[in-house]
């Protein structure tokens, strides 16, 4: 079987579905391997070191798609690559279906075996494959580091003769994968950190971390049976309102990482909330993308409100390619590797395997 992948849109995707550690795996299962020419050049890997593990590269992209059982990518092709596909490939990537049904339905309509890894469920055995969890954790280090790289103070607590720096003051506003790691490397760049979600569950992990769990009176555990956060009541949100507005007077950073999935980003930090926070604070908004936590937010700019810096941008992932792609192009691996019946050499689809059942677009 012929698996393959081709270059993205590079002005909005940087990372690749397929390394060389991970080519030289599909190559040990069976799989022929096609890339683009210079598929992995901008992240300083050369095709002469895919081809010495035995991996195909071409200048024509779409002769790649033609002749391709399966095409693993980090999002959809474009319209006339995607025209292309035919019945019975299988097609996977980070889709977005919420937001693409209609290209996603065109897919469905002409039989392509099409797979969305942000469906992913929540269970044990597909850990390995968990494209949000190892993309989060990054995205939620990389915007502790961006913020800080903005915020015009010092961080750690500093003692000199000629005085006394405080500690800058850190609150993480969503205490999932992505919220936990700015937790861990705001601590540990010696920041003082506070973490808010309605999932008292988070609480332990927290306050684990180093980190003041902030709640408000009489919190219920506000989550879905998948592990996300469910829409609070408006008196949940009214009570939350009053604990961030007098919390947010005395914070220096906010790292803002609340989502809940297939919906707009719920707004968090209301514009009397920013008028409120002292100037030179940061705000960076990891779900910028989908519409942010914040009122103010905007995709790729940065907002200056009241002295107030907001920073929000459409792939943070952009700024770790290398590190986000040896991450995602195992966790596709391990897709692959599920679904593929090595026995026989073909795709084996059976929609008794929760794993292939939920991320199945059907």
């Amino acid at each position: 079987m012929k698996i393959a992948s081709i270059l993205e849109n590079q002005k909005i995707e940087k990372r690749i579905a397929i390394t060389p550690e991970i080519a030289k795996k599909y190559i040990s299962l069976g799989f022929e391997v096609l890339l683009s020419e210079n598929y992995g050049s901008h992240l300083g890997i050369k095709d002469e070191e895919y081809k010495e593990l035995g991996v195909s590269t071409s200048k024509d992209e779409k002769e790649i798609i033609i002749n391709a059982d399966i095409i693993v990518q980090l999002s959809l092709l474009s319209d006339d690559k995607n025209s292309l596909l035919k019945e019975n490939q299988t097609f996977i990537g980070v889709l977005n279906p919420y937001d693409n049904k209609a290209k996603i339905n065109d897919l469905v309509k002409k039989n392509i075996n099409t797979f969305s890894l942000e469906l992913l469920p929540r269970i044990t055995r597909a850990q390995s494959m968990d494209i949000l969890s190892s993309q989060a954790n990054l995205a939620g280090y990389k915007a502790v580091v961006e913020s800080f790289a903005n915020f015009e103070k010092a961080i750690p607590m500093m003692m000199t003769a000629a005085g006394t720096i405080p500690a800058a003051k850190v609150l993480v506003v969503g205490a999932g994968v992505a919220g936990l790691q700015a937790i861990a490397t705001a601590k540990r760049m010696g920041a003082i950190v506070f973490a808010t979600d309605v999932r008292m569950a988070s609480k332990e992990q927290v306050e684990s971390l180093g980190g003041k769990f902030l709640t408000v009176e009489g919190a219920e555990n506000l989550e879905t049976d998948g592990g996300y956060a469910k829409e609070t009541s408006d008196d949940f949100k009214k009570k939350q309102e009053e604990l961030l507005s007098e919390t947010l007077k005395k914070i220096d950073i906010v790292i803002c990482t609340a989502l809940i999935p297939g919906k707009k980003a719920p707004v968090i930090i209301k514009e009397d909330m920013i008028n409120n926070m002292k100037a030179g604070s940061i705000i960076y908004d990891l779900a910028a993308i989908q519409g942010g936590n914040t009122s103010h937010t905007k995709v790729d700019e940065i907002v200056n409100k009241n002295g107030v810096k907001i920073m929000g941008e459409s792939n943070i992932l952009n700024r770790l390619p290398t590190s986000a792609s040896n991450l995602y192009a195992k966790n596709a691996f391990n897709f692959v590797s599920n679904l593929y019946d090595k026995e026989n050499k073909k795709i084996n689809i059976n929609l008794k395997d929760e794993i292939i059942e939920k991320t199945l677009i059907k």
